[in-house]
């Protein structure tokens, strides 16, 4: 961690230096949710709205071209972040439009009644609903691959099981909940091989390694910046080009139309079919300027200190009476994602009583119903740590858990 430079990092975020109404400084642990950003990326959406705010690929003028010129070369730069090229990336609001643009963008035209999908208890509702729609719709069939509740990861025989036959391939990169990531080449070299396509959902991996979307494979990767330094409101669906060319339209109207008369209308080709409206423009400049930030920091290094904080957390909350945990962050590729309870005190209360000692973490079923009914639980508490957490809010964290368990845990 000596090479980790965690408090220059820090200084990029204001936010950080908050002190809360009751006088106690800020320790953010609910990075699974949503990260904080830079400066870089608050600077940057300023300046456009402060100098040359103006809507893009739609004018002549200087605001005009400025602005389009801005909104594209962030598409180039958060595309070759991610190993794909700017024709592979729609823009979207967020994996939750991303993935809902594969199901009637793709699936509604290539998927029939008794087609199969696969899904896993591990997903998102943003990855469970969609299809549960399309299969009221059309019929298709969803196959759910269980937890193995002793690995705390999928069940990866049943997911075997559950591929003959299938067309598509839904999975979650790495759990909100859990902090798990999944095998995803084995699943997607495995999918490969029985035909079917492939769906990663990179709301949370993205945050924490380097995805090459070329060397994965996949036919879909979604992602959202705000979980990523970015800002809210915008994410992105890289799609390979045989699964484009299969696409149909998404939402329509202005800028994916080639030609439109009263007797119908011709649609643009490629990944322009699958953007309309007015661009998220401020939005994808923030994104570019958080992937120029986040281009400059070594994931490894970044990775081996979230995961040494993780284990610190771990360790210290085991030792805690009354605490039970549903995750391990010893496991490779851990997010630095913890879900805790107490034996007698509710979540809910849990987490107002540690916000008194100013530490913002989730509580609830994080979207993730199916899982929580796989651990038998109604809800859990959650940390989820990034980049510039510090062992101090650890041990912040630590103390006041203790003295919160302790008083009112008996």
């Amino acid at each position: 961690m000596s090479m980790y430079d965690v408090e220059e990092i820090r200084s990029d975020f204001p936010i950080l230096g908050r002190i809360l109404p009751n006088g106690k400084p800020l320790v953010y642990f609910d990075n699974a949710a949503t990260s904080q950003k830079p400066n870089a990326v608050i600077d940057a959406m300023s300046t456009y709205y402060k100098t040359y705010n103006s809507n893009a690929h739609r004018g002549a003028h200087t605001l005009a071209d400025e602005a389009t010129t801005a909104l594209e070369d962030a598409r180039e730069s958060i595309a070759a972040f991610f190993g794909a090229t700017p024709s592979n990336l729609i823009y979207t609001s967020g994996t939750t439009e991303a993935i809902n643009l594969v199901a009637y963008a793709w699936a509604r035209k290539n998927l029939a009644e008794g087609d199969a999908v696969v899904l896993t208890e591990m997903e998102h509702h943003a990855d469970i609903v969609p299809w549960q729609e399309l299969s009221k719709e059309i019929g298709i069939e969803l196959r759910y691959v269980p937890l193995d509740l002793e690995k705390m990861s999928l069940d990866m025989e049943a997911y075997k099981h559950a591929l003959p036959g299938a067309a598509l391939v839904c999975v979650v990169h790495t759990s909100n909940v859990l902090g798990t990531r999944n095998p995803i080449e084995e699943i997607i070299a495995l999918a490969k091989a029985s035909g079917a396509r492939t769906l990663i959902d990179a709301a949370q991996g993205a945050s924490h390694e380097r995805i090459n979307f070329e060397e994965l494979g996949a036919d879909f990767v979604t992602l959202s910046a705000h979980k990523m330094a970015g800002p809210t409101g915008i994410g992105g669906l890289l799609i390979a080009n045989d699964a484009l060319a299969q696409c149909g339209p998404f939402l329509t109207g202005g800028q994916m139309i080639r030609s439109v008369s009263t007797d119908g209308s011709v649609y643009r080709d490629g990944a322009a079919l699958l953007e309309t409206g007015t661009p998220r423009i401020a939005e994808a400049i923030g994104w570019g300027a958080a992937i120029d930030w986040l281009s400059k920091i070594d994931f490894d290094q970044m990775h081996d200190h979230i995961k040494a904080l993780a284990m610190m957390a771990y360790e210290g909350m085991r030792e805690i009476d009354g605490i039970t945990l549903y995750s391990d962050p010893s496991r490779p590729g851990s997010s630095g994602t913890i879900s805790f309870l107490h034996e007698r005190i509710a979540s809910d209360d849990l987490a107002m009583l540690l916000n008194e000692g100013g530490i913002a973490l989730r509580t609830g079923q994080h979207c993730a119903q199916p899982l929580m009914d796989a651990l038998g639980v109604a809800s859990t508490n959650r940390i989820s740590l990034w980049l510039y957490n510090t062992e101090e809010e650890i041990q912040s964290f630590l103390t006041h858990l203790r003295m919160v368990c302790e008083r009112f845990g008996a």
